[in-house]
C-alpha cells in the first residue's frame, strides 16, 4: 500500500483489512505499506499511519501495488514524489490497482493512457477532461484493463479487494474474507455505483414518488402505463407528462431500467436465465436477451458467465 499525506483513510484501511484477513484465513498474502519519504502519514480524517519503509528502500519484485485516493489528487495536487512512487512500483510489479481518487495518480503517472478506468462518481467528469486518452466509466464498481485496476468511491475498494483474492485464491476463501468482514461477497464491478432508484432525482409529485417506490420494491409486478396509471389515479397521458418532466425518461423506460438492474443482481448471484426472466417481470428468456443486449452489448448468459461467484 502506498500512503501519503492525505490519503482518504478508508480507502488504506478497507483493502488492507481485505488481504490481512486472507492471510489469516491462509491467503499467501505479507502487507507493506510504504511512503515516498518512509515518514508515518497523516490522513484526511487525521489519524497518522506508520508505514515501513521509503519507496526507493524498498527491492525486489512486488505482486500488488495499492494507490488510495485524496481529495487533492482530484485537483491536480500530488503530495512529493507521490507520481515517481507509483511509476517506480509499478515498474517492478504483477498488478496496479487503485481506490477512488486514487485512479489520479496513476493517470499522472502515465499508467492509464489508452486505458479503461473508473473513480468516485463525483470526479469521473474531471478524470475524463484531464486525461482525453482514458476512457472513463462513470458508473462502474470497478473496472480491470489489463493488469491495472481502479475502482470507485471508498468502500468500492473492498470490493475491488475481494475480486484480487477472489482471482489469486479463489471464491472459497474470498468468501470466507467477506464473511468474517460482514460483507457482500463481491458485488460486481460491472454492477453501479448506484442503484436506479438512488440515483434518480426524488419527484416532488407524492403520486409519482409512491410509483417509483412500488416499482423499486417489486420490479415484476403490472408495471404498464395503464397499471400505474390506476394506481396513481391519473391518464396515462398524464403520467408519461409527468415522467418526461421529472425524470427526463417514460414509465416503459423507467420500468426497463429497474428491471435489467434486477436482473443483473439476480445472473450475478447465480440464478439461471429463465428464473432472472420470471423474477424481473422481463417474461422469457429471449426478451431478456434482447434487453441485455440493446442495453449492455452482452447476453444474459455472457454477463451471468463473466460476473457470477459461488459465493452466497
Amino acid at each position: 500500500m502506498l500512503a501519503f499525506e492525505g490519503a482518504r483513510l478508508l480507502d488504506v484501511t478497507g483493502p488492507l483489512e481485505v488481504f490481512s484477513a486472507a492471510a489469516r484465513l491462509g491467503g499467501r498474502y505479507e502487507i507493506h505499506i510504504c511512503s515516498p519519504d518512509g515518514r508515518s502519514v497523516t490522513t484526511a480524517s487525521g489519524t497518522r499511519l506508520a508505514v515501513d519503509a521509503a519507496v526507493p528502500d524498498t527491492a525486489g519484485p512486488v505482486d500488488t501495488v495499492l494507490v488510495p485516493g485524496a481529495e487533492e489528487l482530484t485537483e491536480g495536487r500530488f503530495p512529493p514524489g507521490l507520481l515517481d512512487s507509483v511509476r517506480a512500483l509499478a515498474g517492478r510489479s504483477r498488478r496496479v490497482a487503485s481506490v477512488c481518487a486514487g485512479a489520479f495518480a496513476l493517470a499522472g503517472a502515465g499508467l492509464l493512457d489508452g486505458r479503461r478506468a473508473t473513480t468516485h462518481w463525483r470526479h469521473t467528469a474531471a478524470l475524463a477532461a484531464r486525461h482525453p486518452t482514458l476512457t472513463v466509466d462513470p458508473d462502474a464498481l470497478y473496472v480491470r484493463d489489463g493488469d491495472l485496476f481502479t475502482s470507485a468511491g471508498v468502500s468500492a475498494g473492498i470490493d475491488l479487494a475481494l475480486a484480487l483474492v477472489e482471482a489469486d485464491e479463489g471464491p472459497d476463501l474470498a468468501r470466507e474474507v467477506a464473511r468474517d468482514l460482514v460483507v457482500f461477497m463481491q458485488r460486481p464491478g460491472g454492477q453501479s455505483q448506484f442503484s436506479v432508484p438512488a440515483r434518480t432525482p426524488r419527484p416532488r409529485h407524492d403520486a409519482l414518488r409512491a410509483l417509483l417506490d412500488a416499482i423499486a420494491a417489486d420490479p415484476a409486478a403490472d408495471h404498464s402505463n395503464t397499471a400505474l396509471a390506476a394506481r396513481a389515479g391519473l391518464s396515462p397521458r398524464h403520467l408519461t407528462r409527468l415522467f418526461r418532466a421529472h425524470l427526463g425518461t417514460t414509465p416503459a423506460g423507467y420500468v426497463e431500467v429497474v428491471r435489467l438492474e434486477a436482473a443483473q443482481t439476480f445472473l450475478a448471484n447465480g440464478e439461471t436465465v429463465t428464473v432472472t426472466a420470471r423474477r424481473t417481470g422481463v417474461g422469457s428468456d429471449e426478451s431478456l436477451r434482447r434487453l441485455f443486449l440493446r442495453r449492455l452489448g452482452v447476453t444474459p448468459s455472457a454477463y451471468r458467465s463473466r460476473f457470477h461467484t459461488t459465493a452466497r
